[in-house]
């Protein structure tokens, strides 16, 4: 039974990254001079590209394409040990945070930056795959802090 929720959520992660590929090739083939207005000035489509790390902080080049390799690899074989246990909020995390990851290393690959077409006024912009390994980190940051709390 529980290979088939780990399937849903493998499933539902491919759904995003394909969803993250396809908008990145929009963004890169429509969006070069263009802004599409979502909301107003506060939610707009728009192309970028970031040579930084997550959030445009400043961190680029190989030794970072090199330390984003080597964590793609531990997170590949932290997939592997979650695979055959029953809890499935772990494996959700590591399969969306690798295949985030994955998209944007492609990128950097490829292209020599991350492209990034979700501007969200006041914060900053980014993608799908940002939202793949932000999201999941987030709520296994607050799961592991609220459960130290708890005992």
């Amino acid at each position: 039974m529980f290979f088939n929720k780990k399937m849903a959520i493998f499933s539902l992660a491919i759904f995003f990254i394909t969803l993250d590929r396809f908008l990145k090739i929009f963004a890169l083939s429509v969006l070069q001079n263009k802004t599409i207005y979502i909301i107003n000035d506060v939610l707009q489509f728009q192309f970028a590209k970031n040579y930084y790390i997550a959030f445009s902080l400043p961190l680029s080049g190989k030794i970072l394409n090199i330390f984003i390799i080597l964590i793609i690899f531990v997170l590949i074989f932290l997939i592997k040990k979650e695979i055959l246990k029953k809890e499935n909020y772990q494996f959700f995390i590591l399969i969306f945070i690798t295949l985030g990851a994955i998209s944007n290393l492609y990128d950097r690959i490829v292209y020599g930056y991350v492209i990034d077409y979700i501007y969200l006024k006041y914060f900053t912009i980014f993608n799908v795959a940002d939202m793949l390994i932000t999201l999941p980190t987030s709520y296994f940051i607050t799961k592991e802090l609220f459960k130290k709390t708890n005992n």
